[in-house]
Formats: C-alpha cells, sequence, structure tokens
C-alpha cells in the first residue's frame, strides 16, 4: 500500500528519514540496507546533505530504494530555489520514479521565538503552486508539452507550537498549503504529548493527516541539548531526568519511544522517526514499539 492510501485508509504510518549517501557505491549500500532492515514496511525520507559544497544526489538514491522495493519520499526544500529550479527537481524526481514529496522552507532549523520558526515553517505556497499546476496538466511552466503529467503526493512541514496556539498566521500558512494540494502534514519533534494534543485539537477542522515526528532520545545529554540549541522546554524535564536515573540507557530510550508512539496512535495518523545515526539503529526501536 502506497503513503497516500494508508493515510486515506486512516492506517498509522511509520516514516524515516535516512541521510542519502555521496557515491554510487554508498547508495547502493544505502539501498540493500534499508531493503534488509525494512523488509517492505515504512517509507524513508531522503534529505539532502550539504558537505563543503558536495550535494549528495537524493533523488539518484530514491530511484535505488525503488528498485528495492522501498518506498521514498523526496524531501525538497523551496525557499532559496525558483520556480524553474523547482521544476527540474520535481521532473528528475518523476523520471526516477518517486511518487511522494515532502516539502520545507529550508533545512531543518529551529532557533526560539525569532523569525527562523516561521522561515522553517512558512513555504512559498504560490511559487510551489504555479510550477505543480502547469506539471499537472503535463506542460512546463515555459509551456512545453510533456509527455505525461506529474502528479506526487505531497508532504508539508509544520512547526508545532509547544503548548501555545497556533499562531493565526500559522493557520492561514496551513490553508494555504492546503489549496496547493498538500496531503499532510508533518511536525516538529513531539516529546510532550499533552500539549500535541492541544495542538492535534486546534487543527482538528482541516482534517488533513498529520505525522508526529518523533527523535530518538538515547541520553539525557541529548536532551539537554536539545533544549539548549533548538528550542527550550521541547524535551520535558521528567524525561531527562527519567534518563539520567535509568541504569540501562538503552532500555529507558527504548521504553520512551515506545510509551510516545503507543499514546501518539490515538492521536495522529503516524510517526515520521529521526534515528541520528545509521539505519541499523531503527530496528531495535521499531521493534520495541510493536512497529513491525
Amino acid at each position: 500500500m502506497n503513503l497516500k492510501d494508508a493515510l486515506k485508509t486512516k492506517k498509522f504510518v511509520v516514516t524515516s528519514e535516512v541521510q542519502a549517501p555521496l557515491g554510487d557505491e554508498e547508495s547502493g549500500g544505502l539501498a540493500e540496507a534499508l531493503e534488509r532492515e525494512n523488509a517492505g514496511k515504512g517509507d524513508f525520507v531522503l534529505s539532502k546533505m550539504d558537505l563543503e559544497g558536495v550535494v549528495s544526489d537524493t533523488i539518484k538514491t530514491c530511484g535505488l530504494l525503488k528498485e528495492k522495493g522501498i518506498q521514498p519520499i523526496y524531501q525538497m526544500t523551496i525557499r532559496e530555489k525558483n520556480r524553474f529550479q523547482i521544476q527540474k527537481d520535481l521532473r528528475l524526481a518523476h523520471d526516477a520514479g518517486v511518487e511522494n514529496l515532502l516539502v520545507f522552507t529550508e533545512d531543518y532549523r529551529i532557533s526560539g521565538d525569532t523569525l527562523q520558526e516561521s522561515m522553517f515553517f512558512h513555504v512559498d505556497s504560490g511559487k510551489l503552486a504555479s510550477v505543480m499546476d502547469h506539471l499537472k496538466e503535463s506542460r512546463t511552466i515555459e509551456g512545453n508539452d510533456l509527455d505525461d503529467k506529474i502528479d506526487m503526493f505531497m508532504g508539508a512541514g509544520i512547526e508545532t507550537p509547544w503548548g501555545k496556539n497556533m499562531s493565526r498566521r500559522g493557520m492561514e500558512e496551513m490553508e494555504d498549503m492546503m489549496n496547493v494540494g498538500t496531503g499532510y502534514f508533518l511536525t516538529t519533534p513531539i516529546f510532550d504529548i499533552e500539549q500535541f494534543a492541544k495542538f492535534m485539537k486546534q487543527v482538528e477542522p482541516f482534517k488533513i493527516p498529520v505525522i508526529a515526528e518523533v527523535m530518538i532520545l538515547r541520553t539525557a545529554g541529548m536532551g539537554k541539548f536539545l533544549n539548549r540549541h533548538f528550542k527550550s522546554g521541547l524535551v520535558p524535564e521528567w524525561v531527562i531526568q527519567k534518563m539520567m536515573a535509568a541504569p540501562n540507557k538503552k532500555q529507558a530510550s527504548m521504553e520512551l519511544f515506545s510509551d510516545t508512539v503507543n499514546n501518539l496512535k490515538d492521536i495522529c495518523q503516524g510517526i515520521h522517526v529521526i534515528t541520528i545515526g545509521g539505519v541499523e539503529n531503527l530496528v531495535p526501536y521499531l521493534n520495541a514499539a510493536k512497529l513491525r
């Protein structure tokens, strides 16, 4: 079942982010590793990685995953691209067999109650809509005909307000993305279930599936780092204390992940796992949460 159908039928979906490698050999190795670990279950998001000016060919990696029977989701940033660059990426992804798209303004960034938060959340829906409307009608923005239409299932990143009400501007931007054709929204990391439930209640009238991002927290130090450098209060103090007091950090980490996932099953329609490490780190956590 593809991602669109899974969400349509109210299935609880599981996606995970993987880092696309730089070379062809590494791309093939990643595809084989994911084939072994995934065993045909779940979806994977490929995000671009910049390394001193070298950008990994994520579209090529998506194509390799597709060949292995794994459903890739191509992650594309919008802010610094013009319409021609967006069109080029979408056409290349389509040619590689990619059916799913996830759009953000720019690379993942949270930096407190500043402009950066809205920059992360906001996608130039007008620019994106202009390109996608043309491609859906089998023509380019230059007016040239295409052999077939390009109509990907699109998701969009949203900034959850951590216990505060979603701003009016935020609600309007969600509506803008729905008008472009967004089929689901992906949140920023969720640790506090009660606060997230309030957010879900606020956006319930949109009737658009929401996938919650779940970051695997392995140590108390990781929680402190996220609170210090990403968002104050993102990781609740009780979570940090739990990790500090646990004699077995890995077991405590898996329990925290499992509890979070099980609580989210009653609130939203899926999770997106951030492993912060190799794909081999994902499987034990999926098993612990009974997701495999």
